[in-house]
C-alpha cells in the first residue's frame, strides 16, 4: 500500500517523540547524559533534547499518576493546519481525543484506529520547537 503523503498544504512531518514521565528531571537528565545533548525546558516542568541532525526533538512530558493517564511514548506530527489534519485522521478511521492550547501553540492529541495515540501540533506563527 502506498503511503498518501498526507494532502498538500497540510505539511506534515514528523517532529518529535514523546515520553509520559512521573519525574521529568531524573529521566530527561539520564537522557541528556546518555546522548550528551544539552537540556531546553520550552514550558515549566517539560524538558526538550535535540534535535540532532534534522532528526525528531525527544521530548520529556510531566504527566499525573492516574491509571490509564500515560500513553508511555507517542509521536509528535507538526502540520500548518490542524484541524485539516485533525480531519485527515477522522477520514482515516482515527479518532480526536483531546484539544489544548498552549503559548507555543495548538495540541490536538489524536489516534489511530487501534487508539494508539499520537499528537497534531500546530505552532503558534513565528515560534520555532528547536
Amino acid at each position: 500500500m502506498q503511503a498518501d503523503a498526507g494532502r498538500p498544504g497540510l505539511g506534515m512531518r514528523l517532529t518529535a517523540v514523546t515520553l509520559d514521565c512521573d519525574d521529568v528531571g531524573r529521566v530527561a537528565q539520564f537522557w541528556s547524559a546518555l546522548l550528551g545533548l544539552p537540556l531546553r525546558e520550552p514550558l515549566p516542568g517539560w524538558r526538550r533534547l535535540g534535535p540532532v541532525a534534522g532528526g525528531p526533538l525527544l521530548t520529556f512530558q510531566p504527566v499525573d499518576q492516574t491509571p490509564g493517564s500515560r500513553a508511555g511514548v507517542h509521536v509528535d506530527l507538526t502540520t500548518v493546519d490542524g484541524p485539516a489534519a485533525a480531519a485527515r485522521v477522522l477520514d482515516l478511521g482515527g479518532a480526536l481525543v483531546e484539544e489544548h492550547h498552549y503559548s507555543e501553540g495548538v495540541v490536538r492529541v489524536v489516534a489511530d484506529p487501534e487508539g494508539h495515540v499520537f499528537c497534531l501540533v500546530q505552532y503558534a506563527e513565528g515560534f520555532s520547537p528547536a
